[in-house]
């Protein structure tokens, strides 16, 4: 991973941000900042994880499409009210706090973003939705920050975010690559089937 997290430099910056090429590294201050804001949001991330599902939901009402058990439910207070949603938004808020436990741990923190990439091919959750996650986050924390958000604080979240992105997009591609040779070798392997084999009488 060698300088995505560590060097001098900020990421891109505004509400909106969108990754268009390697992330900026972010420097020991931008961590500093993260791990101080962290320690106020921990103590409302069960709320902070629906509110920023919520949101997303709100903006990008496509993404609900990635969630099977979402997908039908239209109305956003019913969402609310979901504890698949709650348990989903923990797990993400927990994926959160373990990055920023591995801030001065690279290799860590590099292992388990590009495992969670991988884990959502598995899962067909495509890499265009990821970066919302992070918009999403920030806007979701400023409130709870008060008077502590600064601009500083928001580039810095916003670098990690940018590098987690990154990072998991090419957990997601190196699982797809994986799965085509797997599927790849796999027919060639097999032996040609008789056409009885290829359609069975009950297939439809």
């Amino acid at each position: 991973m060698g300088c995505a997290l560590s060097g001098s430099g900020g990421g891109a910056r505004g509400p909106g941000f969108r990754l268009k090429s390697e992330p900026v590294p972010l420097t020991e201050s931008q961590k500093d900042l993260i791990r101080e804001s962290w320690k106020v949001v921990h103590q409302d991330i069960a709320r902070l994880g629906i509110i920023m599902f919520i949101r997303l939901f709100e903006t990008h009402p496509e993404c609900k499409d990635v969630f099977f058990i979402f997908r039908e439910i239209d109305d956003l207070q019913e969402l609310k009210m979901s504890k698949e949603l709650q348990a989903h938004g923990l797990r993400v808020m927990s994926f959160i706090e373990k990055s920023v436990a591995r801030l001065a741990q690279e290799d860590k923190l590099e292992q388990i973003a590009l495992e969670l990439g991988k884990c959502h091919c598995r899962y067909n959750a495509p890499p265009k939705y990821y970066e919302y996650v992070g918009v999403q986050f920030i806007s979701a924390v400023k409130p709870i920050l008060k008077d502590s958000w600064s601009p500083q604080v928001e580039q810095a979240w916003e670098s990690l975010f940018a590098y987690l992105a990154a990072v998991m997009k090419r957990g997601y591609h190196e699982e797809e690559h994986k799965d085509g040779v797997n599927k790849a070798s796999y027919a060639r392997k097999r032996p040609p089937q008789s056409p009885a084999e290829e359609a069975p009488p009950n297939c439809i």
